[in-house]
């Protein structure tokens, strides 16, 4: 018996180019579907009867809709309000909310494509929120870009970068009881290792081609849940002899970030760039799939945003 990692498992854990380049057209063709998606909830929030339950079927048709389509990559999560401070809540019969113009509403979904699997959450404004709520959807924000922005030497593991995300909510004595990220599998697992973002128990290496989530959250009992989940692609950003070589990640999940949450006052000017050239990014890669309505929409939606100092 040899008790060591299964050698298909780094093979498959590091994409090659043929496989990134599918993944980009994947997640591309799911950003279209998720903003199809944004459109149509928030046009008809309070107009129309929408449960947890209708909300994750309305997403799923939309990706249905798309090329290589082949189902969920897991069960839809869409807690509205409470329910999502449950990390893997399933919405039933008996427990599902109905949505209303108020509060916040967050899905955690994906699918499997011929091309490639996909993982994305959104929390969405669908009406006013608390002051608490905006600050703590603020601050996921900010450990969301702080690990999306960051630089890394060759040899780093998810347990060096996994404080990067919780920085900003251990500021404000906050926490979230898992990890921050996982592996992702093409056209296979959506939990795919050996690599992941998290405190501890993980000292698998970053490598070229590797996918990892980033999706730090809030979690309050009783109260809300808050997440926001992109997919990362770890590339080499720089070379040098004398300090070693370098990585980043680049992120591959086209989708706005509902800027109805933010507290723009507890942003820096790098976030803030950060955020407007990420959004910038969505609208460039999404628009030739829309229609003219759903272009408007997506340009609000990515409208930039000016930092203010305090």
């Amino acid at each position: 018996i040899i008790n060591e990692l299964n050698y298909t498992t780094k093979l498959k854990a590091i994409k090659n180019e043929v496989e990134i380049a599918n993944i980009y057209k994947s997640q591309i063709r799911d950003g279209v579907a998720m903003v199809r998606f944004m459109k149509w909830l928030k046009e008809n929030v309070g107009k129309v009867k929408i449960t947890e339950i209708s909300v994750s079927d309305m997403l799923r048709s939309f990706r249905a809709e798309g090329e290589n389509y082949k189902g969920d990559s897991f069960g839809t999560i869409a807690g509205y309000k409470d329910h999502a401070a449950m990390m893997h809540y399933s919405a039933t019969k008996e427990s599902e909310y109905e949505l209303k113009k108020e509060g916040m509403l967050l899905i955690d979904s994906g699918a499997q494509y011929l091309d490639g699997t996909t993982d994305i959450t959104r929390t969405f404004i669908l009406g006013p929120i608390t002051e608490e709520e905006k600050r703590d959807y603020t601050l996921v924000l900010k450990g969301h870009i702080a690990l999306a922005s960051a630089k890394f030497l060759k040899g780093t593991t998810g347990m060096n970068l996994d404080i990067l995300a919780r920085r900003p909510l251990w500021d404000y004595g906050m926490d979230y009881k898992c990890g921050t990220g996982h592996g992702v599998g093409f056209f296979l697992n959506v939990h795919e290792g050996p690599h992941g973002l998290r405190q501890s128990g993980n000292t698998t290496v970053f490598e070229k081609g590797m996918i990892v989530t980033n999706e730090p959250g809030v979690y309050k009992a009783g109260k809300y849940g808050i997440r926001t989940e992109n997919t990362l692609l770890v590339v080499q950003d720089m070379k040098d002899e004398a300090n070693g070589e370098f990585y980043s990640f680049k992120t591959v999940s086209y989708c706005p970030i509902d800027l109805e949450g933010i507290d723009i006052e507890l942003l820096n000017r790098d976030e803030v760039n950060w955020l407007n050239n990420y959004h910038k990014e969505v609208y460039k890669k999404l628009l030739p799939y829309l229609s003219k309505e759903e272009k408007s929409f997506l340009k609000e939606e990515t409208r930039e945003i000016t930092w203010r100092k305090l």
